[in-house]
């Protein structure tokens, strides 16, 4: 019986988790719940899974979820029942329970895309540390990941990481223009929450992708390239540098690389199964990205290859410019133009510490709510307060 602590599980990921757990309840045991706000969501998990421990950001206090303990994150992600931990949040949110379980020597099956590309060095040195253990959820990550069993990593040539194109593939600079929060949210293959969704349609969580696979695999960027797949099939390739290539397929699910991260090493017959129709497919299609009309793939990109504060500045703005667009308050190449001025704006911390970022992270994200143009006194307290701080033991 593995035992399974959910961070975000009344997000879209942590109800597929669930989804996983309630399939298989002889081998698969939920000992923590925790949420952000859907408090009413999270007591209607703890009725069904029992767990010894939950927590709500938006509540004080345990209230009516039953027998379990209110235990905070970082706490719950660290303790020692638990087998894996499954960080389905999304933004900064899961950063700091994700160093704790680290610390902790806990495997991690990970999903939040902001973890790595904010604080990637800095996690995978603790995992390194600890001893721990760093799962993919993200398809295209879990797919290297299956495709990698049994290589060695120094044969590895090329990372190649797909995208469904989203929902916008096909339409023109005119036509992105005019696009709705509403239209932005129907993306055609996979179910998602609205932030991992909008970031999807700008491919941006594309972006964040290749620096999360940077750091996981210790591939170079140079060595890391996107194509679009619209059939969602083949969810990432690697080449070898012998000229052979590897690539997993699977229908368009997320429950299956959760499934397997929760599972690893062992395979599970279970209820996701679907079989691919390999002559119905007719053909798997594959282009190039144009970043001239989705310009967050290469702002993503780049800020990655810069490093230090930047993605982490890249992540905080783009969480804010999702909010503003879902919001009505800006448009969607909105998104793009408000995450390339914070960028400009920004004076990296080349070697951060933890509290580099954080702080990173919070000029960002006032950067963006409030307009670059007023931010030069905020960049100068950050700058200055980075410059004093004690280096990080990680570096």
């Amino acid at each position: 019986m593995k035992k399974v602590v959910v961070l975000g599980s009344t997000g879209s990921i942590g109800r597929q988790t669930l989804d996983v757990v309630r399939a298989f309840p002889e081998r698969l045991q939920v000992i923590g719940l925790a949420c952000g706000g859907n408090l009413s969501l999270l007591q209607q998990q703890a009725a069904e899974f029992g767990p010894k421990f939950v927590w709500c950001g938006s509540a004080s206090g345990a209230g009516e979820t039953g027998a379990a303990q209110w235990v905070g994150p970082e706490e719950m992600a660290s303790h020692p029942d638990a087998d894996v931990v499954v960080v389905a949040t999304s933004g900064r949110a899961g950063l700091m329970a994700t160093l704790a379980a680290v610390r902790a020597g806990r495997t991690v099956a990970l999903a939040n895309k902001e973890v790595l590309v904010a604080a990637g060095g800095i996690v995978m040195a603790e995992t390194r540390s600890s001893g721990a253990t760093i799962l993919p959820i993200d398809s295209e990550h879990s797919a290297i990941w299956q495709s990698l069993a049994g290589e060695e990593r120094g044969n590895i040539a090329r990372l190649v990481l797909t995208a469904s194109g989203g929902p916008f593939r096909l339409r023109s600079a005119a036509e992105l223009a005019a696009v709705t929060a509403e239209d932005a949210l129907r993306h055609p293959t996979w179910e998602m929450g609205a932030k991992v969704t909008i970031d999807s349609a700008t491919l941006m969580n594309k972006g964040m992708e290749v620096i999360e696979a940077h750091w996981l695999f210790g591939v170079p960027y140079s060595r890391i390239e996107v194509v679009v797949h619209p059939q969602s099939v083949i969810h990432s390739i690697v080449d070898f540098v012998d000229g052979s290539s590897k690539a997993q397929l699977s229908m368009p699910d997320m429950r299956l690389p959760i499934q397997y991260a929760l599972t690893h090493p062992e395979r599970w017959d279970g209820p996701f199964r679907r079989d691919i129709d390999y002559a119905g497919l007719r053909s798997l299609e594959f282009e190039r990205v144009d970043t001239e009309r989705f310009p967050c793939l290469k702002l993503a990109m780049e800020a990655g290859e810069k490093g230090g504060t930047y993605p982490a500045v890249l992540s905080a703005a783009d969480e804010v410019a999702v909010g503003l667009f879902l919001a009505g308050r800006i448009g969607f190449p909105g998104i793009a133009d408000l995450v390339s001025r914070v960028l400009d704006a920004h004076s990296c911390v080349p070697d951060p510490t933890i509290d580099d970022i954080v702080a990173a992270d919070a000029w960002a994200r006032e950067v963006a709510a409030g307009g670059v143009g007023t931010a030069r006194r905020s960049e100068e307290r950050r700058v200055g307060k980075a410059c004093r701080s004690r280096r990080s033991p990680y570096h």
